[in-house]
């Protein structure tokens, strides 16, 4: 099915750009000293670097066939911004139907007598480098790259599809064009994914459709904590082909619907058909499951097997390039291959299974509104059992058979059935019972000479234990300087005691003995009890944000604190008991504090009972949570009591 589909993206998944014919897009080579002179970028002061125009012109003819080319210019401001100078362009390089060609590439600095010096890009720098089997991209570093240097990079991808253009980057942009010159015949739909002005010019010209979109000045979308994927949030043009209408032949529609796609998934050879290979069973699975006789048993069984037993070799798509008899053999594969492997022996242990289409996080959030499978960059195993529903993902080693894998969480997938019994169709991913959970107990003595010294035990439940165990299993060291040392506070570990690392339905429990100095001035010390919860330091202090705050799941956080001063310090007086709840609801913190001679008992408990809050709901957001920060940081003060 994917030669069809790759002939629809063709003829008409691309949006054309074409010949720069305005003042804003100088010539190839030529540069002006003004632009080697600035100091920074006049919209953005803090800017590493700056694109100074980014043109693409794409050109559809008659049959259907694109080609885009594209000219970049970057000006670099400080050392930071020479990530700028290392060049990826990826293309679909499977059975040569796409290409890159003509690309030329320049460095421009200026010498002590202020003259331009020009340093070409030679053709032997320039590497082509497979992705994966139907992937590959051409990469390349300009020489002579540094903190004020000009950049320029032009080529010509042929045969390319309908693609998005995205007018916002990393860095901030001071223009960016996208021309589109698409034959009458074809009809496509421009959709302009922005809140920044975007200028738009259209015309009708020898039986051609042209248009022109432009934006300038355009901010960097910087990494914003808590984002889902930049893609979702870039200022962009997004384009969609509808038909192809040639004089004196039928009109082609290129729309299609999610049972079309799917029919084609389930008689593709690298998918559907895949799930008909018989996978030779092996003695210790088939010895595990006759141990079994509850199906929820039997389908942990096999999703641990498959987990331990495969490799996966870091390409993450659909399909099952090799075929999963051969990954099998292997124990090593895809995410296509190894997850179909997973559908394809919960099937035949009698378990209802099916393939799951998702986008992870990382690759944006799919529109249902548009058929195609290039949306999903994973399946997985979508089970039932009775009334309950798991989804399982064998490339993943940490998150156990009763949790959505938290890539995926709060997201939706596409169940891939045969049409007819009505199974297949959208789920969404979520459950509201398990949560981020962290659970922090402290106890701790701070001496005469302004030291804490205690124990700790910190338990971190469900997505929690998920996100820590990659950590863990790159050693202690680097364990405790992720969760325990990074605040920079001074804290020391003595000693860590790991439980229950190697039983995934239970919490992850570390013990650890701790020290620390606290602040001191005068008679006075001051310490405060928001100790290894991960919360120390406020993401959210922006003015601005592009993106929604994505936490993909709730969120619980208990801190339980008794610490004893000396017998000749006393309290000072001390933060009050409170409750604050978000204007919604959503969020809400109790603190209850109780000192008793020298001994000070805090309680915090913190609930997030919404997983995602808009980029409209920013800023109360954020004045919410810098009250919430202060609260938890808040100092505990003791004073060196007065002699008698």
């Amino acid at each position: 099915m994917r030669k069809t589909l790759a002939l629809i993206a063709v003829i008409g998944l691309s949006l054309p750009v074409f010949a720069q014919r305005d003042k804003d897009i100088p010539a190839f080579g030529t540069v002006e000293k003004a632009d080697l002179q600035l100091k920074e970028c006049d919209f953005d002061k803090d800017a590493e670097a700056m694109v100074l125009f980014d043109a693409a012109e794409a050109y559809c003819d008659n049959m259907g066939s694109i080609e885009l080319v594209r000219h970049i210019r970057i000006k670099i401001f400080k050392d930071k911004g020479l990530k700028t100078a290392d060049i990826h362009i990826p293309y679909h390089s499977y059975r040569n139907d796409e290409n890159i060609k003509g690309l030329t590439a320049q460095t421009y600095n200026l010498d002590a007598a202020g003259n331009i010096i020009t340093t070409k890009v030679e053709k032997k720098l320039i590497y082509e480098k497979p992705i994966d089997k139907r992937f590959s991209e051409q990469v390349f570093t300009f020489p002579e790259a540094k903190a004020g240097s000009i950049i320029e990079y032009k080529y010509t991808h042929t045969n390319i599809g309908l693609t998005n253009w995205y007018f916002q980057k990393s860095i901030p942009v001071k223009y960016s064009r996208y021309r589109a010159d698409f034959p009458e015949e074809v009809e496509f739909v421009s959709t302009p994914m922005c809140v920044l002005p975007v200028q738009q010019k259209s015309e009708n010209k020898s039986r051609r459709n042209i248009k022109v979109l432009t934006m300038s000045n355009i901010p960097a979308l910087r990494d914003e904590p808590y984002i889902t994927c930049e893609d979702d949030y870039l200022q962009r043009i997004e384009t969609r082909l509808i038909a192809v209408n040639p004089p004196g032949a039928p009109r082609r529609s290129f729309v299609r619907t999610w049972p079309q796609i799917i029919r084609g998934l389930m008689e593709d050879e690298d998918f559907g058909i895949q799930l008909k290979r018989e996978i030779p069973r092996t003695v210790d699975l088939d010895e595990a499951l006759k141990k079994q006789t509850d199906p929820y048993q039997k389908m942990v069984t096999i999703h641990n097997y498959v987990r331990k037993n495969m490799e996966w070799n870091g390409y993450g798509n659909i399909w099952a390039l090799n075929g999963v008899k051969s990954a099998w053999k292997d124990k090593k594969g895809t995410n296509g291959e190894i997850n179909l492997i997973l559908v394809n022996l919960l099937k035949d242990a009698g378990l209802k299974a099916s393939p799951l289409l998702v986008s992870t996080r990382s690759n944006g959030r799919v529109n249902t509104g548009v058929a195609h499978w290039q949306q999903f960059n994973k399946v997985l195993a979508y089970v039932t059992i009775g009334e309950n529903n798991y989804i399982l993902d064998a490339t993943e080693k940490y998150t156990p058979s009763h949790l959505i894998p938290y890539e995926v969480m709060y997201s939706e997938g596409l169940v891939i059935e045969k049409i007819d019994t009505w199974e297949w169709g959208w789920r969404v991913l979520w459950d509201e019972k398990p949560h981020f959970k962290k659970t922090v107990v402290v106890r701790a003595d701070v001496d005469e000479q302004g030291l804490m010294k205690g124990e700790t035990s910190v338990t971190a439940y469900d997505y929690s234990r998920v996100t820590c165990m990659p950590i863990l299993k790159k050693g202690k060291d680097k364990f405790i300087e992720e969760y325990f040392t990074s605040t920079g506070s001074g804290i020391k570990i003595d000693s860590l005691r790991i439980e229950n690392e190697d039983i995934d339905s239970l919490p992850l429990i570390q013990n650890a003995s701790f020290s620390q100095p606290v602040n001191s001035s005068g008679d006075y010390k001051y310490f405060s009890v928001n100790l290894f919860t991960g919360l120390e330091k406020n993401p959210f202090v922006a003015d601005n944000r592009f993106s929604d705050v994505f936490f993909g799941t709730n969120q619980n956080y208990q801190v339980v604190a008794n610490i004893t001063i000396p017998e000749t310090y006393e309290f000072e007086a001390l933060p009050k008991s409170i409750r604050m709840i978000m204007p919604d609801t959503s969020i809400s913190i109790t603190r209850r504090i109780n000192a008793e001679k020298n001994t000070l008992a805090v309680r915090i408990s913190l609930e997030f009972k919404k997983p995602f809050y808009t980029a409209e709901e920013y800023p109360d957001f954020k004045e919410f949570y810098k009250q919430l920060f202060a609260l938890l940081n808040e100092q505990y003060a003791i004073r060196k009591k007065a002699k008698s």
